[in-house]
């Protein structure tokens, strides 16, 4: 993958221990890494695809756990 610039959560914990990360591919997709493990995998998701997941979360539809 090309050198991504990556953005922490504005919600990460303060230990960091509980982060993603995310990174825009271009206009192309987007990136979500885990912040503890940043040269492991990545998962791509369409800009549509992770603007409903922003939102679902945003509106509360997911569940914490």
């Amino acid at each position: 993958m090309t050198t991504l610039v990556w953005r922490k959560s504005s919600r990460s914990t303060p230990s960091g221990n509980a982060c993603v990360e995310v990174a825009a591919v271009g206009s192309d997709a987007a990136a979500v890494r885990d912040s503890k493990n940043p040269s492991g995998p990545v998962l791509t998701f369409a800009p549509a695809t992770f603007a409903a997941f922003v939102e679902s979360v945003k509106s509360g539809q997911l569940g914490r756990s």
